[in-house]
């Protein structure tokens, strides 16, 4: 990356491989024309797959009535910047061998609750850009950057 090039689009592995090192994110949520976003501790699973814990309440509520979320977890130290975004279908998991996936995963609350629900968003369209740091260009009499 370079002053001419300072946000590159990055490919789906590449997302992975990034959201694989990050630990904590935002859920977008949106039911009944009002929106929400969570801050959530995640992991992925084998399969690429966001994975979460939650206890009763608004966010599990909105996500079993409308389960169409969107995803975000970025990166931001000196300058190293990146985002990767999940849109993607939550959903609740329920059978016992999805329970003990989700279990066996390196996933514990970060505050002392019981977050006794594991949900995992199927991604459908995942997405990444890295930045450079920079400042802004200078703009030319017409308008353009210099």
């Amino acid at each position: 990356m370079t002053a001419d090039a300072p946000v590159i689009a990055l490919s789906e592995s590449e997302c992975l491989s990034l959201l694989r090192t990050a630990q904590i994110g935002r859920l977008a949520l949106a039911v009944g024309g009002e929106l929400d976003i969570f801050p959530i501790n995640f992991v992925l699973d084998e399969e690429g797959r966001v994975v979460f814990r939650t206890a009763p309440g608004t966010k599990l509520a909105e996500l079993v009535i409308h389960p169409d979320v969107v995803f975000e977890t970025d990166h931001v130290e000196d300058d190293e910047l990146w985002s990767v975004i999940v849109k993607g279908r939550a959903e609740r998991l329920e059978t016992r061998a999805d329970i003990a996936a989700a279990e066996a995963l390196p996933l514990r609350p970060w505050v002392p609750t019981v977050k006794e629900h594991f949900i995992r968003i199927q991604p459908s369209w995942i997405t990444g850009r890295r930045f450079t740091r920079g400042p802004e260009p200078e703009l030319d009499p017409a308008g353009t950057a210099a």
